[in-house]
């Protein structure tokens, strides 16, 4: 069941002594900065990857945000006011002198709009049951007919056979953000036709850029997400862009990343079975991050290893 702020019953908030949350602060930035150690390094050089910095340009956020620590809602950190948060957005003061507490009320206040739209999403992608017959096409059909690529990296099969594969298979995309990059000849091939619009309505746990998403949603919930949690979905995209990047048409070997040939009876099913695994992964962020926020669970999903109808 979904609560309104106003329906929500008025917990004490859960307090932290100074020493335990510059504590769990202090974790948090050592494994954010060895999270993106190897980024920040190859940017210092102006060295680029074709597998990884997609997680810091598609996701346009910084590695900076990444080291920013929220205990989230309903939690009171003691002695905090002179902590330089005090000057950060929607902090307010909590109930014990010197103490600060997330404003959660004013941030659902002022942005209203868009935190329905992420509780949707994250809810009705949770709710649905996984598709997992797209083998990771979306890549392919991004190549498509073109003899322009948008990685520079060359092609495993080539480009003849890159299109065969294509012409194959049945194209089954459900992510909007996949779709939108689809050459001319690849759209009408797709069995879906997504749209902003329709994206609540077709996102589904099975689909690897949906469960990458989870960690732009938590950014954008801001403070409402505890850092711990920002940081489980930031290594969630990290493991899903690296399937997503060994099952494309490029030969991303160079870069560490072995292909999963799907256009091989064997390596679709390994395809499939880490495809399982990791909406398993995402759909337990989604339900973590919604009760840390929310302050309920989410409504009873179905498995999502088991396939839509």
């Amino acid at each position: 069941m979904t609560l309104s702020l106003a329906e929500r019953p008025t917990l004490p908030p859960t307090r932290l002594a100074e020493s335990e949350w510059r504590s769990r602060e202090q974790a948090h930035i050592e494994r954010a900065d060895a999270l993106t150690a190897a980024h920040r390094e190859r940017a210092a050089r102006g060295e680029k990857h074709p597998v990884w910095d997609f997680l810091f340009t598609y996701y346009s956020y910084a590695p900076a945000q990444l080291r920013r620590w929220h205990p989230g809602p309903g939690v009171e950190l003691e002695g905090a006011d002179q902590d330089p948060r005090a000057a950060w957005r929607w902090y307010t003061a909590g109930s014990m002198p010197g103490s600060l507490v997330v404003d959660r009320v004013g941030l659902e206040h002022e942005k209203a709009t868009l935190l329905r739209g992420v509780e949707r999403i994250l809810r009705s992608t949770a709710a649905r049951p996984g598709r997992f017959g797209c083998f990771g096409l979306h890549e392919w059909a991004m190549v498509y007919r073109q003899d322009e690529h948008r990685h520079p990296v060359p092609l495993r099969l080539g480009q003849d056979a890159t299109d065969a594969v294509v012409e194959s298979h049945e194209l089954r995309c459900t992510h909007i953000d996949a779709f939108r990059f689809f050459t001319p000849d690849a759209v009408p091939l797709n069995r879906f036709a997504p749209t902003r619009e329709t994206q609540p309505e077709l996102e589904q746990p099975g689909c690897l850029h949906a469960g990458m998403d989870v960690y732009k949603w938590a950014m954008k919930l801001g403070p409402l997400v505890p850092g711990e949690l920002l940081l489980d979905a930031f290594e969630l995209a990290r493991d899903i862009r690296l399937l997503d990047m060994q099952a494309s048409p490029y030969d991303m070997r160079p870069w560490g990343a072995e292909p999963v040939a799907i256009e091989t009876a064997e390596d679709k099913a390994e395809y499939v079975r880490r495809q399982r695994a990791f909406a398993e992964r995402s759909n337990a962020l989604r339900g973590r991050i919604l009760t840390a926020w929310r302050g309920d669970e989410t409504e009873a999903a179905p498995d999502p290893a088991r396939p839509a109808g």
